[in-house]
């Protein structure tokens, strides 16, 4: 009998582990066909036609820093900062000699009107251009600005009258469709390791237009008075003495425009929905891993994205769209107010600038920004975040502000190490 069941159990005992190899084989098995069904579902597929798609296989593909797209952003942003900061230096003369305010004192009043058409057509159409982007591609609708720059600058620069110089630079707003593309084009071309990089490149082209735009306006206007051995009265320049500085600008974006021919276009041509497709290996995994794939593929389709759902309601969305407003007003009142009073008489309260000095003030101010941004502000980031940086920088700009009637009260180098200093502050705030 013994030898028997010791037979016996050792065929017991070869046949469960039998069985339990051939557990552990199905298992594994069923493993395998789950990871290529989850390959295959997460896949990422590209289409022939579509130019998102070859953006998005060519930022799979290359590796290192992406040189010549950051060199794309770079100066088409600083394209759409020049016709902005090179006005200011030069406006309050341009308005002077038109000869369309009455008094001394009205000049201030019509230049106020001259500066914001610029802004008023571009909050007029800056929706309805991002929609046209999101339709028909950012690439499109950069060249439209670009090419809108290089017409309306030059005829801001030929006007022969006030009204014709308020209505080419409220062409020029309405036409002005850079800022928001580019800043959705730098997010799209880039990896995801590089879009910081990117959308900074983008605050740092802005910072260098904002010492090229004041220099060029404060240097090159009025040629013919500055620089009368190049520049006579009877030539184009003497004829229209803010002609040159919107030349340049205009030069300088038409060569923009011709290299934009060759930017990459990112918008996708068709619809992709990777969120339900990788959901849907979630609902592939649910009954293995033991949930319950009604609830799972109930739980898919309540992830679906809907047109209902309305950006009124999203608050955090509004409240940071508001700050912006606030800030953005703030910012822009006083590139337009501090010219106006850097260049009014000291019988007004002002500093008798001419445009050289103010030119010089912004373009030292811009430096410093530029400065900023790239030393000092990533570690306060970190260090307190965005939101405490935003809080600070708005109670400061107060007394900074408050502080402006005195230091007219200086001059000679007192007044000049005052004013430099205070408007590098200011403008560093405005951007924190």
């Amino acid at each position: 009998m013994a030898p028997r069941f010791n037979l016996f159990c050792l065929l017991l005992k070869n046949l469960l582990l039998s069985i339990e190899v051939c557990t552990f084989n199905s298992y594994f098995v069923y493993r395998e066909m789950k990871e290529e069904q989850r390959e295959v579902l997460l896949k990422k597929v590209y289409h022939g036609g579509c130019p998102g798609c070859r953006v998005e296989h060519l930022k799979d593909t290359q590796r290192g820093l992406p040189v010549r797209q950051l060199f794309f952003v770079w100066i088409v942003v600083l394209c759409n900062a020049l016709p902005i900061s090179s006005l200011f230096p030069y406006l309050y003369f341009m308005i002077r000699d038109f000869n369309i305010a009455k008094t001394e004192k009205d000049i201030g009043y019509y230049a106020g009107y001259a500066g914001a058409s610029y802004m008023f057509g571009r909050a007029l159409t800056s929706i309805l251009w991002g929609m046209v982007a999101d339709r028909y591609g950012r690439k499109p609708v950069i060249l439209v600005g670009t090419a809108s720059v290089v017409i309306f600058n030059t005829l801001f620069g030929l006007s022969l009258n006030y009204w014709m110089a308020i209505s080419s630079r409220f062409l020029l707003g309405s036409m002005s469709t850079l800022l928001g593309p580019i800043m959705a084009y730098a997010t799209e071309i880039f990896r995801e390791e590089y879009q910081a990089l990117g959308l900074s490149t983008i605050n740092t082209a802005w910072g260098v237009g904002l010492i090229i735009g004041p220099a060029l306006g404060g240097f090159l206007a009025q040629p013919a008075e500055k620089y009368p051995n190049i520049f006579s009265k009877e030539s184009i320049f003497g004829r229209f003495p803010y002609f040159l500085p919107c030349l340049c600008t205009s030069v300088y974006a038409f060569g923009i425009t011709i290299a934009c021919c060759w930017l990459q276009e990112t918008l996708h041509t068709h619809n992709e929905n990777d969120k339900l497709r990788k959901n849907s290996y979630n609902a592939l995994e649910a009954p293995f891993c033991g949930f319950n794939a009604e609830e799972t593929v109930n739980e898919i389709e309540a992830n679906k994205p809907t047109s209902k759902e309305s950006l009124i309601k999203n608050w955090p969305l509004l409240s940071s769209i508001f700050v912006y407003c606030v800030f953005s007003l703030h910012d822009m009142a006083y590139s337009e107010i501090f010219s106006l009073w850097a260049v009014s008489p000291r019988k007004y309260g002002g500093l008798s600038y001419s445009t050289d000095d103010v030119g010089v003030v912004l373009a030292i101010s811009g430096f410093g920004v530029l400065v900023f941004q790239l030393s000092l502000y990533p570690y306060l980031e970190k260090l307190l975040g965005p939101i405490i940086i935003c809080r600070i920088a708005g109670v400061l700009s107060i007394p900074l502000l408050a502080i402006y009637p005195l230091i007219a009260m200086l001059s000679g180098f007192s007044l000049s190490l005052a004013l430099n200093c205070a408007s590098a502050m200011k403008n560093v705030l405005s951007v924190s």
